[in-house]
């Protein structure tokens, strides 16, 4: 069970509070570190992904923490985003992308349940989406100067459309199961 994808993810779990923590202290390099923190969250998702795939190191326990570990830092990072920006046009995409996250969540468990999970697995579309957002939020999060924040906006939008078109391919992919009648 404590393999090192796992405990990268655990890792990436406890750096959620001390994202927040560090967000919201006083003073004009609290946006920097806080970012400096989701990067290196970031880079812990890919690489526990990587290394469980180099070294067959998967887990029940890591199939289930972490994609539980990327949404929450994700959520997390959103809210704080949204709240900060207060605009609704961070406001729309931050809660497509939070209810695309439940959305899919669900999605899987349910094919999971049934037998099917192999039609909802993590597409190369999700990992762009994946990279796209965490760019964003990372930019965003920063607010370092006016193209730093443009260009976080930019990639933001770009996570906004693949987050709807890799939801519609995951519905796409599940509708028959989803609409048979019993």
């Amino acid at each position: 069970m404590w393999t090192i994808p796992n405990l990268l993810t655990c890792f990436r779990i406890l750096l959620i509070p001390v994202f927040l923590v560090i967000y919201y202290l006083p003073g004009p390099e609290a946006h920097f570190w806080a970012a400096v923190v989701f990067a290196i969250a970031g880079l812990t998702d890919g690489l526990d992904g990587y290394i469980a795939r180099k070294f067959n190191q998967f887990s029940k326990f890591g199939a289930f923490l972490d994609p539980v570990a990327d949404k929450v830092m994700v959520a997390a990072s959103l809210v704080v985003v949204v709240e900060d920006y207060a605009a609704w046009w961070i406001s729309i995409p931050a809660l497509t992308i939070i209810s695309r996250e439940l959305v899919v969540s669900a999605l899987r468990e349910w094919m999971a349940q049934i037998g099917r999970q192999e039609q909802v697995k993590v597409s190369n579309l999700g990992k762009w989406k994946t990279i796209a957002q965490m760019v964003a939020i990372t930019g965003l999060i920063w607010e370092a100067n006016t193209f730093v924040v443009i260009t976080a906006t930019v990639l933001l939008y770009v996570a906004f459309v693949l987050t709807l078109w890799s939801m519609w391919e995951y519905l796409r992919a599940s509708w028959a199961d989803l609409s048979k009648v019993e």
